[in-house]
């Protein structure tokens, strides 16, 4: 039987994982407000505490709420989201109060993602933010479709949804918001 959307949401809201596909590689979701849910995430995926992991939204205001943005910043997000974009943001009290602390990077930073792919808009509108890490050991290559993040993760993934239509198998090109500019940022 084909995982349906309303088995991931139920899912993220128990505080399973969920691989789910967006429009650039499969991602490890998990309810971005759920502490529990978080740990889970980064046990699953083998990834040392200390990481920030990305969150994805399911609009354009959604993230504007989540963030402080310079008007440079404001017309980058309106013109290029959704897209394979991750964007680096000042978080907003807002933020700070309701996601997972883990979810920061050192500096305070968080970084979020429109996602051009209607189950990943759909899941974070239903559920509210998710992570948006991709489905992947740490260290390791992403998994390219349901069937390769089954066999990475088994039984620590409660819904693997089908990947239509298929991710780009690109990673997301990431933002900094963070200034006076948008800024492209190096991966590492």
């Amino acid at each position: 039987m084909t995982p349906t959307l309303p088995a991931a949401v139920r899912a993220l809201a128990a505080g399973d994982l969920v691989v789910y596909p967006t429009d650039t590689l499969l991602g490890l979701g998990a309810r971005a407000a759920d502490r529990s849910a978080i740990l889970r995430l980064e046990a699953a995926k083998g990834r040392p505490g200390g990481q920030p992991i990305s969150v994805a939204v399911s609009s354009v205001p959604e993230l504007e709420a989540l963030g402080a943005l310079a008007p440079s910043a404001r017309r980058f997000v309106r013109t290029h989201l959704p897209g394979p974009y991750t964007v680096f943001l000042r978080p907003s009290p807002l933020a700070r109060r309701t996601l997972a602390p883990r979810l920061f990077a050192a500096d305070g930073s968080l970084g979020v993602r429109v996602p051009d792919h209607s189950v990943a808009r759909e899941l974070a509108r239903r559920v509210g933010p998710i992570t948006a890490t991709s489905a992947n050991r740490h260290g390791a290559a992403p998994c390219r479709t349901p069937a390769e993040a089954r066999r990475a993760f088994g039984r620590d993934v409660r819904v693997y949804l089908p990947a239509r239509p298929a991710p780009s198998g690109s990673p997301s090109t990431l933002i900094d918001l963070t200034g006076a500019h948008p800024r492209p940022v190096a991966r590492k």
